[in-house]
């Protein structure tokens, strides 16, 4: 039987210190590169999973500019984004629901629709305006609980008083087309899931009445915080690259 080791309360303090510790010799050298100039350098930044899809091109572009800088990207759910955020432990943060406890620097810089998918063969598919309520008869399958997408559309049901029947929780966008795909039920991603497309792999967008949700895709950082000038440089970049666009192409 394997035991647990547990921090006490002066483990906990030196934790925290040992951390605060490395952020102040990162931002050290932070300085000195930026004295260098943009010629090198490193970068942390996490995202939500659904970032995946538009977030290696982003980086890839930002690197060719400034081959020599390391970035390190860390992609994670939602809840494992805001915690690393609250630690204070990357650079910058792009999710599409930021915490609201927590005082930031916010911009947002893209949209991030968020759409109701059913099989290719599902009538549903084929018409151009679907009632709310007429879906009260199908079975759903979400994201899980906490997501950024599954916080949108629930936010959205409350408000229209709608109770999905929900058959199925999964843990990615990927996981969720597969069995939407199948015919198991209906499901709500984010359009970026879909690569920008109507159809894709298996599955077509439904073209539910009211169904807009106003989510948008943000990039952040504590506000206390001073941004090293790699930091900085990437934030132009990403806004720059993302604001005009409403898909995923970058």
């Amino acid at each position: 039987m394997s035991k647990k080791i547990y921090l006490t309360d002066i483990g906990k303090e030196l934790a925290v210190t040992a951390r605060a510790i490395t952020q102040s010799w990162d931002g050290f050298e932070q300085h000195v590169d930026a004295v260098k100039g943009l010629s090198q350098g490193k970068l942390k930044v996490a995202v939500v999973s659904t970032a995946k899809y538009f977030m290696p091109r982003l980086v890839g572009g930002f690197c060719k500019k400034y081959p020599d800088i390391d970035v390190s990207l860390e992609i994670i759910n939602r809840d494992g984004v805001a915690q690393r955020l609250r630690e204070n432990l990357d650079d910058l943060y792009i999710m599409s629901m930021p915490p609201s406890d927590l005082d930031l620097v916010d911009e947002t810089f893209m949209p991030n629709p968020i759409v109701v998918i059913a099989p290719f063969s599902d009538p549903l598919a084929k018409r151009l305006a679907v009632p709310l309520t007429e879906l009260s008869q199908r079975r759903f399958i979400l994201r899980e609980k906490g997501s950024g997408t599954r916080m949108a559309g629930d936010q959205f049901f409350t408000k229209n008083k709608f109770r999905p029947n929900v058959r199925l929780e999964l843990g990615s966008n990927e996981a969720l087309k597969e069995p939407v795909a199948g015919g198991l039920g209906l499901g709500s991603v984010s359009s970026h899931a879909l690569h920008g497309l109507v159809k894709e792999h298996g599955v077509s967008v439904v073209s539910v009445e009211g169904f807009f949700l106003p989510s948008a895709w943000h990039i952040m950082h504590p506000a206390g915080k001073k941004l090293p000038s790699v930091a900085l440089a990437f934030k132009q970049h990403s806004i720059k690259k993302l604001s005009r666009r409403k898909t995923s192409s970058v």
